[in-house]
């Protein structure tokens, strides 16, 4: 399910997707994996929790338990979106990648012109599905987790030798680049497990 305007403030465990402008592999192009933690570390300050992900060079795959509150996911998502691409631009000037930015510019919409926005870094939909039983967050961590394995990219052998995911710390507890990851079994109190079926 594409979002652009619905808010969305049902908590729950949420599984996420959003993209680079033009599929471009930002993150890898400017090493930017580690933005992408430092959103995950304003997540879990503002209560939420990451309970799964995978960086791709393109786009980033999260498993979130979003508490619901005033603050809905989509604009969680469009500030981490914003803070990320104010991030990769910067990277892109210090690289000196003026191809990549100038492509970035010309993605820009009327509308985003005329906003005087710079860059269009992120897609502007992203992907949100909610996710109400144990089996379905199984089927999305494996999802999550096996695609750096995918013929398309084979950016490693098994899951678990990828560094930017949470497929090691399912698989043997190593939590990786990010140490804040919670297993999502473990939130068995509050607002998200009463949520799951079976």
């Amino acid at each position: 399910m594409a979002v652009r305007k619905t808010a969305i403030l049902q908590p729950g465990f949420w599984f996420l997707t959003f993209t680079c402008s033009n599929w471009i592999s930002l993150f890898e192009i400017t090493n930017g994996y580690d933005i992408v933690y430092k959103w995950f570390k304003q997540l879990r300050q503002a209560g939420h929790k990451v309970t799964g992900y995978v960086i791709m060079p393109n786009h980033v795959h999260l498993l979130l338990a979003y508490k619901g509150g005033s603050q809905s996911l989509n604009t969680l998502v469009s500030n981490g979106k914003r803070f990320m691409a104010y991030e990769l631009v910067e990277r892109l000037k210090q690289l000196e990648r003026n191809d990549i930015l100038k492509i970035l510019a010309d993605k820009r919409t009327k509308a985003e012109i005329t906003a005087n926005k710079k860059h269009k870094v992120f897609e502007t939909s992203f992907d949100a599905l909610l996710c109400t039983s144990i089996k379905f967050i199984h089927q999305k961590l494996n999802y999550i987790h096996n695609n750096p394995c995918v013929k398309k990219w084979t950016l490693a052998a098994y899951p678990a030798a990828y560094k930017h995911s949470s497929a090691a710390f399912y698989d043997d507890g190593n939590v990786g680049n990010y140490s804040e990851i919670t297993n999502f079994i473990d939130l068995n109190e509050g607002v998200w497990m009463h949520l799951l079926q079976e």
